[in-house]
């Protein structure tokens, strides 16, 4: 009998989980669009300030984890507990939750992922960093590969340890994410 997820231990979701990159592929944009027409029938509209791609699959030139992140930005008297109620009964699992921020994903099975898999960030408007990142990297392609090829590396080296992938990659987006804020100022 398989183990739930809820009952793995950490190690044992890393081995189930892995890290893998591909090349971009042009199908992301569809799956995000698709996850974007749900969020926008299942979430009370007035709620929501915008709704976003980010991350790797949504920097058109490097290779990335075929993990759709999603940002919702909603305003601040939002019913938190609503949304999140909502978002777990059609399908999401919350991950991690703070006062201002809840994670979630989606296409995690105990067999391993599903064919589309998600990420959602839901957040209070104007906690939306990963927007200038996105952009930065999309508009200088050399940083974006510079980006690609840290990526890479710590790949090779956490394939089956995602905090440790993703905090070998913490100092270089807090840097081009504050160059990104200088270089468009306050655009969000």
């Amino acid at each position: 009998m398989k183990k739930r997820l809820s009952d793995m231990t950490l190690e044992e979701l890393w081995q189930l989980f892995p890290i893998f990159l591909t090349p971009n592929k042009p199908c992301w944009d569809t799956w995000y669009r698709e996850e974007l027409k749900q969020l926008q029938e299942l979430l009370n509209t007035t709620e929501i300030v915008r709704i976003s791609h980010i991350g790797s699959t949504a920097i058109k030139t490097i290779y990335a984890k075929p993990i759709i992140d999603i940002l919702v930005e909603i305003v601040s008297d939002s019913n938190w507990n609503r949304i999140q109620e909502t978002l777990l009964q059609n399908g999401y699992l919350c991950m991690s939750e703070s006062e201002s921020r809840l994670s979630f994903n989606k296409g995690y099975t105990e067999e391993g992922f599903a064919h589309k898999v998600y990420h959602l960030h839901l957040r209070y408007a104007g906690d939306h960093d990963e927007l200038y990142f996105r952009d930065y990297l999309n508009e200088f392609p050399q940083i974006a590969n510079q980006y690609e090829k840290l990526k890479l590396r710590l790949w090779r080296l956490y394939e089956h340890n995602r905090d440790a992938y993703t905090e070998g990659k913490t100092a270089f987006i807090n840097h081009y994410t504050q160059e990104a804020k200088q270089y468009y100022g306050k655009i969000y």
